[in-house]
C-alpha cells in the first residue's frame, strides 16, 4: 500500500477546521495525515459572537467555541497551537512554521489549505496601538475588552467605524452603562446600506443615546499621563474616551499567500475556482475570510468576511480533498445585524453597487409593520427594494426595523438566488397570521411598489 498523503491546514478557525474535519470524515488516518497550524490559542470559534459575549448575552469564551483543540485531536487531526506559518513554498510543496519556543521547521504537503482569515484595519495614526484601544477579531480580543471594561472609572467609550462591528460594539458598550460616541468617516452609519437607509440606523442609534459623529475621519488617539488612550481626535473635534473600540472593517489576511506568488484579486483576497482551488496552484486550496467570492447578482468579485461563507467553503474543500465533489457557487451578499432592538438587514446590491455593475434600476421604499397593525407589539419597519429597469429582476433588498425585521431579508436572498422578478415575488405564498405579519408582508408590499415602478418606467420608455 502507498504512503499516506499529507494535508496541511494554515488557520484553525471556521474554514480551516471545517476542511480538516470534512476530509478526515472521508479518509482514514492511514490514507491521509492532517496537520493544522493555528497561531492563536483557540480553534473553531465564533468571532461573530464576540460583541454579544462582551454585551452580556452569552458567556465566553468557551460558549463561543464549537470544537476544542482536544476534540480535533481526538478526531485524528495533528493540531499545533501557538504555531505560525511564516512561509509557503509552492514549488517544493512545503511550509515553514515557527512553534511557541521559536523553533522553525519545514513541513511538506500533498494538499495545502490556506485559511488565514482577515486582518482588522488599523490606520497608521498616532496612538492607534496605545493600551485602551481594542480590536474585536479573536477571543483573546474579547477577553481584553472585558478586562478594559472592568477597570475603575471607565465611563466613556468611543467606537471608531460605523459598520457591523461598530454598531454591535456600540450596543455592548451601552449595555455596560457607558456613554457611547461613534465616530465614522462615512456620511451615515452602515455603509453596506444606501445612505437613506443608513440615516434610519443613525436616527435609531441616536434614539438609544449614542452620539453619532459622521463624515469624520480619526486623526489621532490621544494618550493620557498613564500611557492609556484618553481621547479620539478628528479634524473638527476631540472626544474623551476611557476605552476605544475599532470597528473599521478587515482586509483579507493574504500576506503569506502574496509572498508565495499566489494570485490575489482587486480586494487583496485569494482567487479560487468553484471547487475552492487556488487559481494555477497545484494542490493548494483556500477558503474563508482570505478569499474573494463571486457576487451572483453583480457578477463581480467581493471580499465578504462572514462565518457562513467560511464554513461552507471549508466543507467544500474537505469534500474535494476527501475524494468527493462539491462547489461553492457564490453569494448574493446577505447580512444582518442589530443595535439593541433595531434590526438591520441587506441582501443583493445597494444603489452604488448596481451602478458599478452597469445595471440600471428603479427603487421602491415602503413603511410597514412587522405584524397585523392591530396585533400587540406591531413595530414599524422600512423596506427598500431595487429592481432592474425593464426586466423587473430583483437586484437588492434593505430593511431597517425592530421586531422580526431582519430575517425577512431571507425572502430576498432566496428570490435573488432564483433570479425572480419583483412581479413574481408579489405572488409568493409566504406564511401569514396576525402575530407574524400583516396580510401583505412588508417585503411583498415593497415588491408590489417596485413592480409598479418598473411598469411605469417602461411606459415612459
Amino acid at each position: 500500500m502507498g504512503m499516506a498523503e499529507r494535508l496541511v491546514v494554515i488557520g484553525g478557525d471556521a474554514a480551516g477546521m471545517s476542511a480538516a474535519s470534512q476530509a478526515r470524515r472521508r479518509r482514514g488516518a492511514d490514507d491521509l495525515e492532517i496537520v493544522a497550524f493555528e497561531r492563536g490559542r483557540h480553534t473553531s470559534y465564533s468571532a461573530c459572537g464576540i460583541p454579544y459575549w462582551i454585551g452580556g448575552d452569552t458567556d465566553g469564551p468557551d460558549e463561543l467555541i464549537a470544537r476544542t483543540p482536544e476534540e480535533h485531536r481526538a478526531r485524528g487531526i495533528d493540531l499545533r497551537l501557538g504555531t505560525e506559518v511564516t512561509e509557503v513554498d509552492p514549488a517544493r510543496g512545503r511550509v515553514l512554521a515557527r512553534d511557541p519556543d521559536g523553533r522553525e521547521t519545514w513541513t511538506s504537503y500533498d494538499h495545502l489549505v490556506i485559511a488565514t482569515g482577515a486582518v482588522p484595519l488599523r490606520p497608521p495614526i498616532p496612538g492607534i496601538d496605545a493600551p485602551g484601544v481594542y480590536g474585536v477579531q479573536t477571543l483573546d480580543d474579547g477577553e481584553a475588552v472585558l478586562r478594559g471594561l472592568d477597570r475603575a472609572g471607565v465611563r466613556r467609550a468611543v467606537v471608531v467605524g460605523g459598520g457591523y462591528i461598530g454598531v454591535e460594539m456600540a450596543e455592548a458598550m451601552l449595555r455596560h452603562g457607558l456613554e457611547v460616541t461613534m465616530v465614522d468617516r462615512n456620511d451615515q452609519p452602515m455603509n453596506t446600506l444606501d445612505p437613506d437607509m443608513g440615516s434610519l440606523v443613525r436616527q435609531a442609534m441616536e434614539g438609544l443615546g449614542v452620539k453619532v459623529v459622521s463624515g469624520a475621519a480619526v486623526r489621532e488617539v490621544l494618550v493620557g499621563a498613564d500611557g492609556r488612550a484618553s481621547a479620539v481626535a478628528t479634524d473638527e473635534a476631540t472626544f474623551p474616551a476611557d476605552l476605544v473600540v475599532l470597528g473599521l472593517g478587515v482586509r483579507p489576511g493574504t500576506d503569506l499567500a502574496a509572498a508565495a506568488g499566489l494570485p490575489l484579486g482587486e480586494h487583496g483576497g485569494l482567487l479560487t475556482d468553484r471547487a475552492m482551488r487556488v487559481h494555477g496552484a497545484e494542490g493548494i486550496w483556500a477558503g474563508g475570510d482570505c478569499v474573494e467570492v463571486l457576487n451572483l447578482v453583480s457578477g463581480a468579485f467581493q471580499h465578504i468576511a462572514l462565518g457562513t461563507h467560511a464554513n461552507k467553503q471549508g466543507r467544500v474543500i474537505g469534500i474535494n480533498i476527501g475524494g468527493g465533489y462539491a462547489t461553492f457557487p457564490g453569494v448574493v451578499g446577505t447580512a444582518v445585524s442589530k443595535v439593541c432592538d433595531v434590526e438591520i438587514a441587506r441582501t443583493g446590491l445597494k444603489e452604488s453597487q448596481a451602478r458599478a455593475a452597469g445595471l440600471q434600476y428603479v427603487t421602491a421604499v415602503v413603511e410597514s409593520t412587522s405584524r397585523a397593525g392591530y396585533y400587540p407589539d406591531a413595530a414599524l419597519m422600512t423596506v427598500k427594494m431595487l429592481a432592474e429597469r425593464g426586466t423587473g429582476r430583483l437586484l437588492g433588498l434593505q430593511i431597517v426595523g425592530r421586531d422580526s425585521a431582519a430575517k425577512r431579508v431571507d425572502i430576498g436572498a432566496v428570490a435573488l438566488t432564483a433570479g425572480m422578478t419583483v412581479d413574481e415575488m408579489t405572488g409568493l405564498d409566504l406564511g401569514y397570521a396576525p402575530p407574524f405579519s400583516p396580510v401583505w408582508d412588508p417585503v411583498l408590499v415593497a415588491a408590489r411598489k417596485a413592480s409598479d415602478a418598473v411598469a411605469a418606467d417602461i411606459r415612459r420608455g
